[in-house]
């Protein structure tokens, strides 16, 4: 499971014109879902997601997390991030997890979030998707487990 982690000032995301998740002062989450995971591997990185500190404390150092801030947080599914690049000019996606796994590993994964925090906004998994964000930083990580 690989998550491009994005601290925002704010994020949406739509569908065929229409806006179907947006937050404020957050985290955008592009989530990519591999053949080996699994919903354990689903739990350990939204543990660790919710508590990954990116946001500046009173001394401007990255010390807090999400939940402590009460940032939203907006989750979007991207199977691109599994894509294997390090030869030739195409990306192979032989390591992505097939579709239907990856729905409901996602749609496990959101629910997680969901459960230990609020607000969660997502995409729609598969659809068309055209993502906004102000990034603040910027700061951009890619977690991987």
């Amino acid at each position: 499971m690989k998550v491009l982690l994005q601290r925002v000032r704010r994020a949406s995301v739509e569908v065929e014109g229409k806006t179907v998740g947006e937050i404020g002062q957050g985290l955008l989450l592009l989530v990519g879902m591999e053949k080996h995971d699994t919903e354990e591997l689903a739990a350990r990185m939204v543990d660790r997601l919710l508590a990954y500190r990116v946001f500046a404390d009173a001394q401007g150092k990255m010390n807090l997390s999400v939940r402590e801030v009460g940032g939203g947080v907006l989750a979007v599914s991207q199977f691109t991030l599994a894509a294997d690049t390090r030869k030739g000019l195409r990306p192979g996606f032989s390591r992505a997890a097939e579709p239907a796994k990856a729905a409901s590993l996602f749609a496990t994964f959101v629910e997680l979030l969901r459960r230990q925090h609020q607000p969660v906004a997502t995409g729609i998994f598969a659809a068309d998707m055209q993502v906004n964000l102000v990034n603040d930083g910027p700061v951009t990580f890619l977690l991987e487990l």
